[in-house]
């Protein structure tokens, strides 16, 4: 088994290889590993107190981001190495305030692995959600090396828990702890043996309460709600995009909207204002009087979302057409009432703000129009679901203190 994990590394970085003759973010992937380990080994020549944290990419990155801020304040005798595996969080977070020393994570081969332990020697070593690494867990538990993972969910359906899974069953001996996310996820795991468990939460709740609580103020969306409702649509893809601005051209109302999609390419951006029939403005090139005249607003970069939904009253979170829904939490914790389309059955966070009646899906274009007339039309209902919201992500919060509390750096 561990010739054909190999093998399968080895194929992986083939590919990656191959495709960046064509694809940017492959391209990204193979420059930002070319001579990495000796560039590890001068950034770190000396240093003695370091702990790693791992993220695949930036949105378990943001998960993590928690627990990576407060092991800084309470611990700053430790100096933090984080390493990335996809460009999508290493090249977004390559100036990251919070980390010491910022890499790439080099592929997992045997000698990788070895070489990288060798020159970090990590105190104790965190991976964030998931990414499970045979030679690096390896090495770190052949070396003693404290190994934690959080905000970890395990479902039946992985290799952990098949009768041949005994390769990747040997890969979770390497932790030292588990922090998961739900009972499901502790059951599973102590039913092959792993008593040493936690159920501590989701870690995003601590983030996005720290997000609202610092969001930066946006004169320019100021002046465009002017004091009406409006709508704020986030990370939306064309799929969303057919639905929100069929409604925002048939609606009659005095709403405002604001369109924030996932890609933000000018080819994207142009297909969207092309397709709407009231006043729009894009966002960063508009003066004072097209932003207060305009009932469309059009986000037409990067940064700013998180700080969007605090001129809320109703959002909408994209991604419910394709491979799943966005991040509802950065709207919940504003107290708004939630809406997004029906893939959204992955995320145990949306099924409980359904449930609680702060969230809705659609799945055919008169859905969504009843719901949007009815947010709108009804303050009381508006109002009711934007508190269920809040009040969740409150309730949620908590899981960064447990998790250091329970390892506590002896």
């Amino acid at each position: 088994m561990v010739l054909f994990y190999n093998l399968s590394i080895q194929f992986y970085v083939l590919i990656v290889r191959i495709a960046a003759f064509f694809n940017p973010k492959a391209k990204q992937w193979v420059d930002g590993r070319k001579n990495l380990l000796p560039k590890i080994a001068e950034a770190v020549k000396g240093e003695e107190n370091l702990v790693w944290f791992h993220s695949a990419s930036l949105g378990e990155f943001e998960q993590g981001r928690p627990v990576i801020e407060k092991f800084k304040e309470e611990h700053p005798e430790y100096k933090i190495v984080l390493t990335f595996f996809s460009p999508s969080g290493y090249e977004v977070r390559k100036n990251y305030a919070g980390a010491d020393f910022i890499f790439y994570l080099p592929p997992d081969f045997p000698s990788h692995a070895r070489q990288f332990v060798d020159l970090v020697n990590p105190k104790m070593a965190f991976f964030i959600k998931y990414e499970f690494w045979h030679h690096y867990l390896k090495e770190l538990k052949k070396r003693n090396i404290p190994t934690y993972i959080f905000s970890t969910i395990f479902r039946p359906n992985q290799l952990f828990f098949k009768p041949w899974g005994r390769f990747y069953r040997r890969m979770l001996s390497a932790f030292t702890h588990f922090f998961v996310q739900n009972q499901e996820s502790e059951d599973l795991l102590k039913g092959i043996g792993f008593k040493n468990v936690s159920i501590a939460g989701d870690t995003r709740f601590d983030r996005v309460y720290s997000i609202a609580t610092g969001s930066k103020t946006l004169p320019k969306v100021e002046g465009f709600s002017q004091g009406r409702l409006v709508l704020i649509a986030g990370s939306t893809w064309p799929k969303d995009e057919e639905f929100l601005i069929n409604y925002i051209n048939a609606s009659k109302n005095n709403y405002k909207y604001i369109i924030a999609a996932h890609e933000v390419d000018e080819n994207h951006i142009k297909n969207i204002v092309d397709q709407i029939q009231k006043p729009w403005v894009r966002y960063t090139n508009a003066s004072k009087e097209e932003i207060e005249a305009a009932e469309v607003l059009v986000i037409d970069c990067i940064g700013v979302l998180s700080s969007l939904y605090r001129y809320g009253d109703v959002s909408y979170i994209g991604g419910g057409f394709g491979r799943g829904i966005h991040n509802t939490l950065e709207a919940a914790t504003f107290g708004l009432p939630i809406i997004f389309g029906p893939n959204y059955h992955k995320f145990q966070e949306a099924k409980d703000l359904i449930e609680l009646g702060a969230s809705f899906y659609y799945e055919k274009y008169e859905e969504l129009q009843i719901l949007l007339d009815n947010y709108f039309e009804n303050e009381k209902e508006r109002l009711f679901s934007g508190d269920k919201s809040k009040k969740y992500v409150d309730s949620k919060r908590g899981a960064s203190a447990q998790i250091l509390n329970i390892i506590k750096f002896s």
